[in-house]
């Protein structure tokens, strides 16, 4: 439950530090004193959205931080240790406005983003606003509170992902099928093209060589006839080769050796020489054994380039890039040939997700219908206390044809209600007046909240448009619901405020330059002066604080 809460700078707020316990907690207060400035804050702290008119005029930022025992909350202790945050019995949401309009989360002093903060507050408290009645007449909200009172949030939470898991399937689906004329043509055309591709047979590496050996082939006379003459002119044969010339030249290096000793490296240089001219010489000759006049061979390599350069024309590529195209033409094939494969196998994920959608809405359906049967019958229980004897409640389920069966299951829910005996039971909004739809919210959340696992129930204000006896029921609804969770009740009425186990006043005073809102909890002799002005107004007489003392069952 919630045990503390620390609020600075917060709206006209200065500091405030609040211990809070178990029971009805009752805050009243004068209008305009700021009553639902503590809710409010406390809802910063459960991710309600913060903007920078939070903050106290005059501060930097705003801070509001509250604790709670979650010593019996497992479902919150198990949430905890799933993010990996502390939790030892004691838990801190802290929030930080800025003024500029930035704000900060934190859980148990870890940084947290917002919607999670929103997720694990949602475990801690429930907040019932004076407003409940206007959205009692959207038929989303009889259906949430339904599936809430039959305790199967989770299971409609389960429908609503199973069905949107089903259409997205059934989309792809009929997106595969649609596509499924087109990728036949286009897999008969890769089959074709692959097919012609295969009959080529090029290899890797092979267009280089035969563009290679086409330059020889078409230029071997010419390559021989010089050759030769390279080849006669690096020889040993008389005449003036380059190795007679050399010879010439050592042999006069030789004479001039025995006149000098500055020429001798002059010596290795034309051996040098000589050496590589012989290996030129031969490497040559090898060549030129290779080559040879060869039109059968040359008329062949012409034609196998003729047909890889007109392929690759007909394709749009280059010559090089036949190889790879021929692979990506198998990879682009395998990938549709897979496609027949994914849609069978997506029919059955389709036929798999209908099977299970439609189980899980069975089964909330069945458990909508039992539920209905005990709302009705304890919400005419409440509202016959509540003054409507005649009202009876009708939590109407009405199957939906298969094709607007959708994420909510397979019936419509909608609340319905007779206030006289003998009438039928028509929809909330064409049948009931202002109060009588303030009762009904009222008996609804009642009940409701008897079967809500969140520990701490707040109630604001919604006893407005009742008043005497009624409010007095009210008040001890409330009370007998503190007595199996922690209830805050923001109330005008005296009758459900002398109800409280607690009662909290806020007050509010103005100084030259601010306003200040104070919040203090009560003593049974403040009880009995605040029960009395909220009976008689301004003046509070000796009548009215004898009926505030009885009312709080206090002695005189």
């Amino acid at each position: 439950m919630l045990t503390q809460l620390t609020i600075q700078n917060y709206a006209i707020v200065e500091t405030l530090d609040l211990d809070l316990h178990g029971g009805m907690t009752v805050i009243s207060g004068e209008t305009g004193a700021g009553k639902s400035i503590m809710l409010d804050a406390l809802g910063l702290t459960l991710g309600d959205r913060a903007d920078s008119g939070a903050v106290r005029n005059g501060a930097e930022r705003a801070e509001i931080v509250a604790s709670f025992d979650l010593s019996s909350i497992g479902e919150a202790r198990d949430w905890l240790q799933a993010q990996q945050l502390d939790c030892d019995g004691e838990c801190l949401l802290r929030r930080v406005i800025t003024k500029e309009g930035r704000s900060r989360s934190y859980i148990n002093g870890q940084p947290c983003p917002l919607n999670l903060l929103r997720e694990f507050g949602s475990l801690l408290i429930d907040i019932h606003g004076q407003h409940e009645h206007q959205r009692l007449l959207k038929k989303d909200h009889h259906r949430t509170l339904l599936d809430d009172f039959a305790g199967q949030a989770r299971l409609a939470g389960k429908v609503r992902e199973q069905f949107l898991h089903w259409q997205r399937l059934a989309r792809e689906l009929r997106q595969l099928t649609e596509q499924s004329d087109e990728q036949a043509a286009r897999v008969q055309l890769l089959s074709y093209q692959i097919e012609e591709l295969d009959q080529l047979a090029l290899s890797e590496g092979e267009l280089d060589e035969l563009e290679a050996e086409q330059k020889t082939l078409a230029h071997a006379g010419e390559i021989l006839q010089t050759g030769h003459q390279l080849l006669a002119m690096t020889g040993d044969d008389e005449g003036d080769t380059c190795l007679s010339l050399l010879n010439h030249c050592q042999q006069l290096l030789a004479n001039l050796s025995n006149h000098t000793d500055a020429l001798g490296n002059l010596a290795e240089l034309l051996g040098s020489a000589q050496i590589q001219i012989e290996e030129a010489g031969s490497e040559l000759r090898h060549y030129l054994d290779r080559v040879e006049l060869n039109p059968e061979r040359q008329q062949f390599v012409e034609e196998r380039l003729s047909t890889l350069y007109e392929t690759a024309r007909k394709h749009r590529i280059r010559p090089d890039q036949l190889l790879s195209f021929h692979r990506e033409l198998y990879q682009e094939l395998a990938g549709l040939q897979r496609s027949d494969e994914d849609l069978e196998q997506l029919q059955q994920q389709v036929e798999q997700a209908r099977a299970a959608y439609q189980t899980s809405a069975e089964k909330l359906s069945r458990a909508r219908r039992k539920a209905a049967g005990k709302l009705n019958k304890a919400v005419d229980q409440q509202l016959h206390a509540l003054g409507m004897p005649a009202a009876h409640f009708e939590a109407a389920l009405t199957p939906l044809p298969e094709n607007q069966q959708g994420p909510h299951g397979l019936e419509e829910v909608e609340f319905l209600i007779s206030a006289n005996r003998g009438q039928p039971a028509r929809p909330l909004a064409k049948v009931a007046s202002g109060g009588e739809l303030s009762r009904i919210s009222l008996a609804i959340q009642v009940i409701t909240a008897q079967t809500s696992s969140t520990p701490t129930l707040i109630f604001d204000e919604v006893d407005v448009g009742i008043g005497g006896a009624i409010a007095e029921v009210v008040g001890r609804m409330l009370r007998q619901l503190g007595g199996r969770t922690q209830i805050l009740c923001v109330t005008h009425q005296p009758q459900v405020a002398s109800q409280g186990h607690q009662h909290l006043f806020v007050s509010k005073r103005a100084d030259k330059q601010q306003t200040h809102t104070r919040i203090a909890q009560l003593t049974d002799d403040q009880r009995v002066q605040e029960v009395a002005r909220m009976l008689g107004g301004i003046d509070i007489t000796e009548r009215s604080i004898e009926h505030a003392r009885e009312m709080l069952s206090l002695p005189a």
